[in-house]
Parts: structure tokens; C-alpha cells; sequence
């Protein structure tokens, strides 16, 4: 499998499923060799990976809780000896919670960050080094609509989110002279496998209104992400960009 990122190596972390799994085999698709990450479930990891492979890509897996640094240290390190570092990082681990504001506990909010603001933090830290020493790179982190729509029940989730913006528009700032381009990518409504504990869907982002009408599918993310992980992206960075069907207009 060739493409525009033929000699990459990229990154996914919560490749397991939906929108990870779909990112990972785009960047697969396009040349890219792909470290799939998980947190604990080793079988949906290996089952990208056996996707990708029977494409005719490369593929390693590899289980890290993202909010852990060591653990995301020791991931780094394995991914430079196998494969000499990375060159594009996807942050695209996260928790949903729905719970009402007055009911969020103190740990229930520090779970939420820990995984979507320290986990993409922690992931940038360990993988930018590596995309310096390559010549340049490109983190991608997934943001969501909540966070611009004010969502009920989800005062958590929209302010990690929030938060990871101004992260990633630091970051864009700061590693630009470095040859790093860092942007969001922000889905409304996608249509995935919803966990137990993300609770139903808010009604502001069922389909009556989204003025499209539909929700967004996985693949359709991917391949914004595939876009700005790559070449034809280059004088992209420090971006939110909105996939939401119009529900949203940024």
C-alpha cells in the first residue's frame, strides 16, 4: 500500500473502534505504517491490526492508558525501536459521560480530563520529540461539538474538549518552527457504537437537527484527520475543523 504518507509512521491512540479504528485504516491506506493503541482490550487492537495487514499494510498494537505517562513513555520507546519514532500522532481517546452538572463528582471531572486534556498532553510530550528528531510531524487530537454547542450533562466532556483546543493552538504555535503542525478535528454527530455509560444521544444532536440530516459516519472523520496528517495539509495548523453536518457553524 502506497500514498502521500509512503515512510510514516503514525500513531492512533483509541484505535480499538469507531472513529479510531476508521483513522487508523485510512492512514493505513494511504501508506502509513500504524501503531494501534488501546487502552485494555487487546482483541479489538489486534483486529485492526489484522485489518490493516490484510491490506498489505503495517501494523503494531500496542496498550497504554493514555492518562498514565510512564506507560505512554514506555510506548514511545517501544515504537522508536521498532520503527524509529513517529511521525504523526492522532489523540483520539476519550471518556463520555453524561451526568448532570450538580451531580458531577470531583472525580468523575478529573476522570474526563485525565484521558481527553492530560492523555493528548501526555501523548505530545512523548511523540513530538520523536517527529523533531524526523525533520517534522503532525498531531491531530479529536475535539467534539459539545464544547462549542454548550451541551446539557456533559459540563465535563465540553470543557476537556475545550481545553484541548487551546492546547493544540498553543502547541501549533509554539512547535511551528520546529516543523510540527498540530489541529482538532471537531465531529458532531457520528454514527458509532455507543458505550453503556455515554448515554443516549442529546437530543441537540439528533438528526432533526442537523440541518443535513444525518448523522456523520466514522470514515468521514478519518479522512479529514487522514487529510491533515498529511502534505497536502501543509499550511495547515492551529485549526479547529468542524464535521458536523451544519448543527454547528464555526
Amino acid at each position: 500500500m502506497t500514498g502521500s504518507l509512503d515512510g510514516k509512521v503514525a500513531l492512533v491512540t483509541g484505535a480499538g473502534r469507531n472513529i479510531g479504528r476508521a483513522i487508523a485504516l485510512h492512514l493505513a491506506r494511504d501508506g502509513a505504517a500504524v501503531v494501534v493503541n488501546g487502552r485494555a482490550d487487546q482483541a479489538a487492537v489486534e483486529a485492526v491490526a489484522t485489518e490493516i495487514r490484510a491490506l498489505g499494510g503495517r501494523a503494531m498494537t500496542y496498550l497504554a492508558d493514555v492518562s498514565d505517562a510512564a506507560a505512554v513513555a514506555r510506548m514511545a520507546q517501544a515504537v522508536e525501536a521498532e520503527w524509529g519514532g513517529v511521525d504523526i500522532a492522532v489523540s483520539n481517546a476519550g471518556l463520555r459521560r453524561q451526568t448532570a452538572f450538580l451531580d458531577i463528582s470531583l472525580q468523575e471531572w478529573r476522570e474526563i480530563m485525565s484521558v481527553a486534556l492530560d492523555g493528548a498532553f501526555i501523548l505530545a510530550q512523548a511523540m513530538v520529540p520523536q517527529m523533531i528528531r524526523r525533520g517534522g510531524g503532525a498531531f491531530v487530537a479529536l475535539s467534539g461539538i459539545s464544547t462549542h454547542l454548550g451541551t446539557p450533562n456533559r459540563a465535563h466532556v465540553s470543557a476537556s474538549k475545550a481545553g484541548l483546543e487551546g492546547l493544540v493552538r498553543a502547541m501549533a504555535v509554539e512547535l511551528a518552527p520546529r516543523g510540527i503542525r498540530c489541529n482538532c478535528v471537531a465531529p458532531g454527530a457520528i454514527d458509532t457504537v455507543r458505550g453503556a455509560s455515554a448515554g443516549a444521544m442529546p437530543n441537540t444532536l439528533r438528526e432533526a437537527g442537523i440541518p443535513l440530516g444525518r448523522k456523520g459516519s466514522v470514515d468521514e472523520i478519518a479522512a479529514i484527520v487522514r487529510m491533515l496528517a498529511g502534505p497536502e495539509s501543509g499550511f495547515v495548523t492551529g485549526q479547529t475543523i468542524h464535521a458536523n453536518g451544519g448543527a454547528f457553524l464555526g
